[in-house]
């Protein structure tokens, strides 16, 4: 069970900086293992122990974490969620300074997103054949408008997942909509930032197909959700894991050879979107990122493209292969 100081810090995080339901559990792991460094394994005597905590022992505990096999990409978010937690705790008195600045995790190895080439991103979004009718054309229509739209507009899973029909005013009120009049959609994405993102013509289409088909099925279910752009088999508002089980499916069945999920379309989006403009401050805007650093690694995507054309073509690279 979480100290007192964990529960207050994770509803501060719920609800003053509207952090997602997700984030907050990994948090709530993420500081239930600091719970036990400060208690010894003894919980009971946690929140006397706060500011007891040295430098010295997180640093040991990094070392024995990097030995033990834990990634790095796991130890820097644990000593992210641990400094902020800090942080706070600075700011409520309880302890006088924290133990966690200065601490760096081990170096992570630079893994690039993966980006689809532009011609099987376009064969994976393309419209498919439309059945007649009954719930094979609603899954078809539902999932060509999915696919045209996070690469039109480069949206994460829960950014898409999260949208409604059109805005309303609550309670609760919208955190994601589109508005097919305007060509865009409004989303909230990570750490509560609202954004708006255009929507092409291609995505346009598909939803408008969508958006006909959806209100005919609810004239027959008026029991689904009537706010959802996205609705599951039985009305409710579409999971995250029906989601990419029928992109999943989609790549499949069009004989795409790569492991497609949501994020490989926001990749290909960010990607192909650089490559053809080059302006890497509005790719980072349409992403949402909240610095350019994390924009930055889709021009290392792009000097790769470079770098394989090169390599074809060349007459001094290719004679490396000879």
């Amino acid at each position: 069970m979480a100290s007192p100081a964990v529960r207050r810090y994770l509803a501060l995080l719920a609800g003053e900086r509207g952090f997602s339901p997700r984030t907050i559990d990994s948090y709530r792991i993420d500081l239930a293992s600091l719970a036990s460094l400060a208690a010894d394994g003894e919980a009971a005597d946690a929140e006397r122990r706060w500011d007891a905590l040295r430098q010295q022992e997180l640093r040991r505990w990094v070392a024995a974490s990097a030995r033990a096999g834990l990634s790095a990409r796991t130890i820097a978010r644990r000593l992210s969620a641990w400094r902020g937690f800090f942080d706070w705790l600075a700011s409520c008195g309880v302890v006088k300074a924290n133990p966690v600045r200065g601490l760096r995790a081990p170096r992570p190895p630079r893994r690039l997103p993966k980006a689809l080439a532009p011609d099987l991103a376009v064969r994976l979004v393309q419209p498919q054949p439309q059945a007649d009718a009954g719930d094979d054309a609603f899954a078809q229509a539902r999932d060509d408008a999915i696919a045209e739209l996070f690469y039109s507009s480069g949206l994460r899973l829960s950014e898409l997942v999260s949208l409604d029909v059109r805005h309303f005013a609550g309670p609760p009120a919208s955190i994601g909509w589109i508005d097919l009049d305007e060509c865009e959609a409004t989303v909230r994405g990570k750490g509560g930032r609202t954004r708006t993102v255009p929507v092409g013509s291609d995505a346009r289409a598909a939803l408008a197909r969508w958006l006909a088909l959806r209100a005919e099925w609810r004239t027959l279910h008026p029991n689904g959700d009537e706010r959802a752009l996205f609705l599951g088999a039985r009305g409710a508002r579409i999971s995250h894991r029906t989601v990419q089980l029928r992109l999943k499916r989609r790549a499949l069945l069009r004989g795409i050879p790569a492991n497609v999920h949501p994020h490989v379309l926001r990749h290909s989006f960010a990607s192909h979107l650089l490559q053809s403009s080059g302006d890497l401050r509005a790719v980072q805007e349409l992403l949402g990122h909240a610095s350019i650093s994390t924009t930055q690694i889709y021009t290392a995507l792009d000097f790769q493209r470079l770098a394989a054309v090169y390599d074809a073509a060349h007459p001094r690279a290719r004679r490396r292969d000879r």
